[in-house]
């Protein structure tokens, strides 16, 4: 697990991390220029040249690749001894975080690596450690000696710290520790009572017990401040000293407003781990919904990052989470199932049937549904739902949502 806390380093221990930071960022742009170059080398055929790439090294010479670069370091702290400044796994930490970017460019569908310009790489990332470099109310990194901490929760017994990320968000330093216990964590197998789960714009979520929780417009409200703390930022001159600190003040409202959402998103998360043992949503891409005319009030919602936050927040709590198929959970009667076809400006459900209820409320009984036949097993006399207590032989559930390239494909293993 990730405990994320507050540290107050001295201005000597803030101008080291910056100048590292910046190190690592000319590290990470030399080696992707390496990449690209050998690439380039390549793109025409070998018994001809092309008007655009030729050759511009050696046709055998060796794809730099992680193992290279890594064993390259060495040599060229000799010949830059900027390099030497920055602890050596930190540097090679930027190595490895860069063929991680390659590898998910071949082979996930990620976007081609990118330079990363003055002021763009954020974080440090220190590897391990020989003891614990929580002390007390300190940290203690190398070649920055103690740095007060803010453990506002304690590192729990039985864990050890294993790495810790130093990250500057709006010059304000947090330090990421991961901590880690070596223990079997079984994954919450379905059982209580379930809960559907339908997110919108109207409502932020209502739930199959008929729980309503108003939509916070996090961005809508300080857009008024932003909009003016963008505007005098336009009118500074850019890298002078004013438009420095100009940009830190909108870098920290932004940051507020990402703090608040998340604390929401979480707050939330903990309300329906308490209502229920098994919590069911969407199967949404909420990226490609962020692309369509309500863009800005999907981003703003964060349905996205409250799914994941959900999620998490039931594994840690022993709840079992599901999700669900998406098509028609608004076109259903959740009492005998016939489609009740309604635009969006109907917000009642009414069927032949004679059920009437909330069209949000009715969404995520559909969802509910759909979540325990999924999670269902045949029994001797029928179908026996996995909800019921203590019933045996459940099996744990797999997710139906798996990080996918794109067409699954790239466009090098097109040719």
């Amino acid at each position: 697990m990730n405990y994320r806390y507050r540290i107050y380093p001295n201005m000597t221990q803030e101008q080291s991390l910056l100048e590292w930071m910046d190190v690592c960022r000319v590290a990470y742009n030399y080696g992707l220029r390496e990449i690209k170059d050998w690439c380039n080398s390549r793109k025409c055929m070998i018994d001809r040249c092309s008007i655009s790439h030729e050759y511009i090294m050696a046709a055998d010479r060796p794809y730099p690749g992680e193992v290279k670069q890594l064993n390259a370091l060495p040599n060229a702290k000799k010949v830059f001894p900027r390099l030497s400044e920055v602890p050596s796994q930190v540097l090679q930490q930027a190595i490895k975080q860069l063929h991680r970017a390659w590898e998910g460019f071949l082979y996930i569908g990620h976007g081609f690596p990118r330079f990363k310009k003055f002021g763009q790489f954020k974080s440090l990332l220190f590897p391990q450690f020989k003891e614990n470099p929580v002390i007390g109310l300190n940290i203690k990194l190398p070649k920055l000696g103690i740095i007060p901490i803010n453990l506002h929760r304690p590192i729990p017994n039985g864990f050890v710290v294993k790495q810790v990320r130093i990250i500057n968000k709006a010059n304000i330093w947090y330090a990421s520790i991961n901590i880690q216990c070596d223990v079997s964590v079984p994954s919450p197998i379905p059982h209580g009572h379930p809960i559907g789960v339908d997110v919108g714009l109207e409502k932020f979520l209502a739930t199959s017990d008929g729980v309503f929780v108003k939509l916070p417009k996090f961005l809508k409200v300080m857009q008024s401040k932003l909009k003016l703390l963008q505007h005098r930022l336009s009118r500074k001159k850019k890298r002078s000293k004013n438009y420095e600190k100009q940009r830190v003040k909108v870098a920290r409202l932004h940051h507020t407003i990402d703090n608040t959402r998340k604390n929401f998103h979480f707050k939330q998360a903990h309300a329906l781990c308490d209502a229920g043992d098994m919590v069911f949503m969407e199967d949404l891409d909420y990226r490609t919904l962020a692309k369509g005319m309500l863009g800005k009030q999907m981003l703003d919602a964060g349905f996205g990052q409250f799914r994941t936050i959900t999620k998490y927040v039931c594994w840690k709590r022993g709840k079992f989470f599901g999700e669900v198929n998406a098509r028609g959970t608004s076109q259903e009667c959740p009492e005998c199932g016939v489609e009740v076809r309604k635009d969006l400006s109907i917000r009642v459900h009414r069927c032949e049937c004679g059920y009437c209820t909330d069209r949000d409320v009715a969404s995520g009984q559909i969802i509910r549904n759909r979540g325990i036949a999924l999670i269902s097993t045949n029994g001797q006399l029928g179908i026996q739902n996995a909800y019921a207590d203590g019933l045996p032989g459940i099996e744990i559930s797999q997710s139906r949502s798996k990080s996918k390239s794109l067409l699954g494909i790239t466009r090098k293993s097109k040719k």
